[in-house]
């Protein structure tokens, strides 16, 4: 029997796993449209990337994507000649997930960008869940505070909204933004989505299928409005590794703004920090990855998973 060893059923899977060859193989012959300072400026802090693994990488992803969004325009036109129907062509919509510190915004800028030099994709938007989050205020009055980014602590009437106005090809829908320097959901101020050809979705939880706090399991979760999911993925270590180094580092620069909400921790030692960190992570980050974001791996129709330093070592693509 194939795929057998010592009597020992093969494990079935729902992915078919391509190692960094093969993957990078796919788009031999291909033009990058970056160089080495676009990639610099896309990359988030402490998330180490260079050409060679945007090649090796993030050019097949996105190689893929074209294929599927040519193949949605198909599909679209097909069955609107069928229906007789006279509808809209709407966005493409591609859900980025993974947990705190794993890359995902470096994944989705990255994308913006090599989607966005396509001929037939010029218009290409990123929006982040982030904005979605309740502000401070409202989460200390909910005693939730100290389970930010959690699915709870979002608002997720108006994010599911959003979601199905864009991809009921609504003119400028509007997204809340946030700033990591407040810590907070900026007051007044929003994104604008006027009908993009590809949105990309960037978020904690946005392969997420579990209940609401009562217990209740929506009818429409946020994945349905997606037409394809990747889903960053680490060891907890790494993850947990790259976090505390990238506290360090913002201890250093982006916290000594008395602005920030994290000024309070600019003077803190290495080893006070390390200690801080960790505490954070344990406390909020490490429960979140656990218990909703870990989980809704296996909903994506791609997953990444990186090596100890950051370079992806495997790609899993769901099988049609």
């Amino acid at each position: 029997m194939n795929a057998v060893t010592a009597g020992t059923r093969a494990q079935v899977s729902p992915f078919t796993a391509f190692d960094r060859g093969s993957w990078r193989a796919l788009a031999a012959g291909g033009e990058l449209p970056l160089n080495s300072a676009d990639v610099r400026a896309m990359a988030s802090f402490g998330d180490r990337i260079d050409l060679d693994e945007v090649a090796t990488v993030y050019l097949p992803l996105a190689r893929l994507l074209h294929l599927h969004v040519t193949a949605s325009r198909r599909l679209w036109a097909e069955q609107t000649r069928f229906l007789g129907a006279r509808t809209e062509k709407v966005p493409f919509v591609i859900g980025v997930a993974g947990s705190v510190a794993v890359g995902k915004s470096t994944t989705s800028r990255l994308l913006q960008a090599l989607l966005a030099a396509a001929p037939d994709t010029p218009r290409v938007d990123l929006v982040t869940t982030d904005g979605f989050l309740l502000p401070n205020a409202e989460l200390e009055s909910r005693g939730l505070l100290e389970r930010k980014g959690f699915p709870e602590s979002y608002d997720r009437r108006a994010l599911l909204r959003f979601l199905a106005d864009v991809k009921s090809g609504r003119p400028e829908v509007s997204a809340p933004l946030y700033s990591h320097q407040s810590y907070d959901v900026l007051p007044g101020q929003r994104q604008v989505v006027d009908r993009p050809d590809v949105l990309v979705l960037e978020g904690l939880n946005v392969l997420q299928a579990g209940g609401s706090a009562d217990g209740r399991v929506p009818e429409v979760f946020l994945s349905d409005f997606f037409d394809f999911s990747v889903y960053v993925d680490a060891t907890e270590a790494d993850i947990s590794r790259w976090y505390v180094e990238r506290f360090l580092a913002l201890r250093r620069t982006a916290f000594q703004d008395t602005s920030a909400y994290f000024h309070r921790f600019a003077d803190l030692t290495d080893e006070e920090a390390t200690t801080t960190a960790l505490g954070i992570w344990r406390g909020v980050n490490e429960p979140n990855l656990r218990r909703n974001i870990a989980p809704s791996r296996s909903r994506a129709k791609l997953v990444l998973q990186k090596s100890a330093d950051h370079s992806v070592r495997r790609v899993l693509l769901r099988k049609l």
